[in-house]
């Protein structure tokens, strides 16, 4: 079998990680070891906080919705039952946009929901 030196490409998988890590700190940074370590633990990081943020985002929306609802005399848990009821098909995301950017829209909706 022939000889296979590998410096190109140890080389390359080298710098490769360490263009990945620019920007971290201490050892993370410059040692490839530890730069691996840092990669695949952000990648984990990444994956697991991908799935939260769209909680987050649910939870940011239920909260100016409710804000808008209490500033005009009514709760979020009676007003998402009103919508169902009248089949008014706009989400959560959609309704809170509309509550923060034009709030004079979403006072028409209340209205015809009520």
């Amino acid at each position: 079998m022939t000889r296979v030196k590998k410096g190109v490409d140890a080389l390359k998988t080298r710098r490769n990680i360490l263009r990945k890590v620019k920007g971290y700190r201490f050892g993370r940074s410059t040692k490839e070891r530890q730069a691996n370590e840092a990669i695949v633990h952000a990648g984990a990081y990444s994956f697991a906080h991908r799935r939260d943020k769209k909680g987050d985002f649910r939870r940011l929306w239920n909260v100016r919705l409710s804000a808008f609802l209490k500033e005009n005399g009514l709760s979020y848990s009676k007003f998402i039952p009103m919508l169902k009821n009248k089949e008014v098909a706009l989400d959560r995301k959609i309704l809170a946009e509309v509550a923060f950017k034009h709030p004079e829209t979403l006072k028409k909706i209340l209205e015809s929901v009520r």
